[in-house]
């Protein structure tokens, strides 16, 4: 079988990704901007140099390829140069769609993201949903909804697209910028989290990388060109995941509540002194005001029609702490 073109390989769930098809006797091509740096999991992953924002690379790498996995994406909540978000979330897409047409790809499975579909306040939202006035919070949420309607609208042209949206995704592996929840882990061990944002009753779609991961393979074996897929889990409130972790280390939970408005505050002063520092922000006002609302979604449509999985968040959240833990010894 041809190899499997990846983008996104040295991500927290495209690292996943890579390992699980290594393991599942996959060749694998990884697009890296340095592959001097990059440790190949297995004789058949080898890395080739590129970045989604350069045509040309997209090109030589997908050479022999058939299928492709894009999984590369912006996903910091500050940049000090903003346009990079447009060029990698919506032009790395356009690039690599425009590759992928020239070198007659039969399948890519494009991971998109919860955020771009809207949140979802006092509603679960389903692979329908369509928020309406739409307020876009930040670049980041921006930029994924932009390169969500560029993914339809190729898909409605013919080509053999499957769009996925995964929730928020956890689980052990490397502390990227994707990597969130492992950060809010080793934060809340560190004892480093000064109170919760709100009254913490914000409910989120959290999704086990394991399942994401499965659900990609899933994905590219059987679903059809145009599909779209929510890979989430459960939908959990912040006091929820807090009140977990609690239970699995014996740390106290803060209590503490820190208001939206003096949330924003903060967030505003950070990202005025990164803009002068280069200094990247704890927080921003633009990721406070995403923390106002609600994204909780349903992954029925993917448990039905490809046989996705859910890990109960109580486990995997203890596969998460042990891993983190184990890291800090």
């Amino acid at each position: 079988m041809p190899p499997l073109f990846v983008t996104g390989g040295t991500g927290f769930l495209g690292s996943a990704l890579v390992s699980r098809l290594a393991r599942d006797g996959e060749e694998v091509v990884v697009l890296c901007r340095d592959p001097g740096r990059f440790v190949p999991p297995a004789p058949s992953v080898r890395p080739t140099q590129g970045d989604v924002t350069d045509l040309d690379t997209l090109r030589r790498g997908m050479a022999g390829c058939d299928r492709v996995i894009h999984a590369a994406a912006h996903v910091k909540m500050w940049d000090p140069i903003p346009g990079r978000f447009e060029a990698i979330n919506v032009g790395g897409l356009r690039n690599l769609l425009r590759a992928a047409e020239e070198r007659s790809i039969a399948r890519i499975v494009y991971t998109s993201s919860f955020i771009a579909l809207g949140p979802t306040d006092g509603a679960v939202g389903d692979e329908g949903w369509a928020p309406s006035p739409r307020i876009l919070h930040n670049d980041y949420e921006r930029t994924k909804a932009a390169a969500d309607r560029l993914a339809r609208e190729a898909a409605a042209a013919g080509a053999p697209l499957v769009i996925l949206y995964p929730g928020v995704i956890y689980g052990p592996g490397p502390a990227t910028q994707g990597n969130l929840v492992g950060k809010t882990v080793s934060d809340y061990l560190a004892r480093r989290i000064p109170g919760i944002l709100g009254a913490g009753d914000r409910r989120f779609c959290y999704a086990f990388a394991a399942d994401v991961v499965q659900g990609h393979l899933q994905a590219m074996a059987t679903a059809r060109a145009g599909d779209r897929f929510i890979l989430g889990g459960e939908n959990l409130t912040l006091r929820q995941v807090l009140a977990e972790i609690e239970r699995l280390t014996g740390i106290p939970a803060p209590t503490r509540r820190i208001p939206y408005a003096a949330g924003e505050l903060v967030g505003r002063l950070q990202r005025w002194r990164a803009g002068l520092t280069g200094r990247e922000p704890d927080i921003t006002d633009e990721v406070v005001r995403i923390y106002r609302h609600e994204w909780a979604y349903s992954s029925l449509k993917a448990q039905r029609e490809l046989g996705y999985t859910i890990t109960p968040f109580a486990r995997g959240m203890e596969e998460t702490v042990r891993s983190l833990s184990a890291g800090r010894r």
